[in-house]
C-alpha cells in the first residue's frame, strides 16, 4: 500500500461531480459503457477463473459480470455514492472505498485488473497504472477502456462543437489530464511500457449510444458527468440554451426508431505485467 498526497483541486472536482451525479450516470451512460465489458473481461482473464480488481467500479456492472465468469471480485471506488449502488446492486460482491492512485492491497495480489472508463476521471493515471501494477501478480494483465476521439465519438463531437459554437469552453475549472490523452494507441502503449508493462495490445470497439430522445444526450452529459457537465453547468443561462438548442438540432441526423442512434466507439487497451 503507497501513501497519496492530500488531492489536487482536480481531484476534489472529480469526487464532488461523482457524488452528484452517480444516479443520473447509471440512468444515462450505464446501457453504453457496458457495451465494453464483455470484451474487456476476456481480455484479462486468461486460463483459470482469476482473483479480479475492478477500479473505478461506479455501480459495480463489471465486477458483476466478472462473479458470472467465475472470478473472485474486489471493486473499489472513490465515491460513496456510487459504491452505495453498487453495494444494492450486487451485494454478493465485496466493494470498498479507495483511491486509484494509492490501493490499499499488497503487492502481486491481483490476477487481473480492469478500469472501464475510469482511467480518463483520474487526477494522475500515471500513477494509477503504476499502483495497478504493484497489485498485479507477475503474469497479469490489465485491461482499461477510454472513449474514442470526438471524430468518432458522435456524442462527444456534437456536444463539445456546440460548446465550442455557442459557449465558453475555457470557463475557469481545475485543470486535469488530457480527457482524450488515451485515445491515442501511441500514448497508450508509451505510458504502459514506461510503467514496466509489455505486450499491449490497443483496439478500437464499436459501440451505439440508444437514447430516448435527441433531448436525452444534453441531459446526459449535464446531469450525468464529471467533466462535460462541469463545463455546461458553469455556463451563462443564455449560453446553455444555445447550446442546448444546438445539440438537439444536430442530434436529429441520427434518429431512428422512435429513439436516438450515436456512434460511440470506445478504445480497449490491455497489457501484461511480466
Amino acid at each position: 500500500m503507497t501513501n497519496h498526497p492530500p488531492p489536487d483541486p482536480f481531484w476534489t472536482f472529480e469526487h464532488t461531480a461523482w457524488e452528484r451525479s452517480a444516479r443520473s450516470y447509471h440512468n444515462f451512460w450505464t446501457r453504453l459503457t457496458s457495451q465494453t465489458i464483455e470484451l474487456l473481461l476476456a481480455t484479462v482473464q486468461r486460463g483459470d477463473p482469476a482473483r479480479l480488481l475492478d477500479v473505478a467500479t461506479g455501480a459495480g456492472n463489471v465486477a458483476q459480470a466478472g462473479v458470472r465468469k467465475g472470478m473472485r471480485v474486489i471493486g473499489i471506488d472513490f465515491s460513496t455514492a456510487m459504491l452505495a449502488q453498487a453495494r444494492k446492486q450486487c451485494p454478493e460482491i465485496d466493494f470498498c472505498e479507495g483511491d486509484a492512485a494509492a490501493l490499499p492491497f499488497a503487492d502481486n495480489s491481483f490476477d487481473a485488473i480492469v478500469i472501464n472508463f475510469g482511467l480518463l476521471h483520474f487526477d494522475d493515471p500515471e500513477r494509477a497504472l503504476a499502483e495497478a501494477y504493484r497489485v498485479l501478480c507477475p503474469g497479469g494483465w490489465i485491461g482499461f477502456t477510454v472513449w474514442a476521439t470526438p471524430e468518432a465519438a458522435i456524442g462527444f463531437q456534437i456536444m463539445l462543437q456546440a460548446i465550442e459554437a455557442h459557449g465558453d469552453p475555457n470557463v475557469p475549472l481545475p485543470e486535469g489530464p488530457s480527457f482524450f490523452r488515451f485515445s491515442d494507441p501511441a500514448e497508450s502503449e508509451r505510458t504502459l511500457r514506461t510503467i514496466g508493462f509489455t505486450d499491449p495490445s490497443i483496439t478500437e470497439v464499436q459501440q451505439t449510444w440508444r437514447l430516448s430522445s435527441p433531448d436525452a444526450l444534453f441531459v446526459a452529459f449535464y446531469e450525468g458527468t464529471a467533466r462535460t457537465g462541469g463545463l455546461l453547468r458553469a455556463q451563462s443561462r443564455v449560453a446553455l440554451d444555445n447550446i442546448r438548442e444546438a445539440v438537439i438540432k444536430a442530434i436529429c441526423a441520427y434518429e431512428k426508431d422512435g429513439g436516438v442512434e450515436i456512434p460511440m466507439p470506445a478504445i480497449l487497451t490491455s497489457a501484461q505485467k511480466p
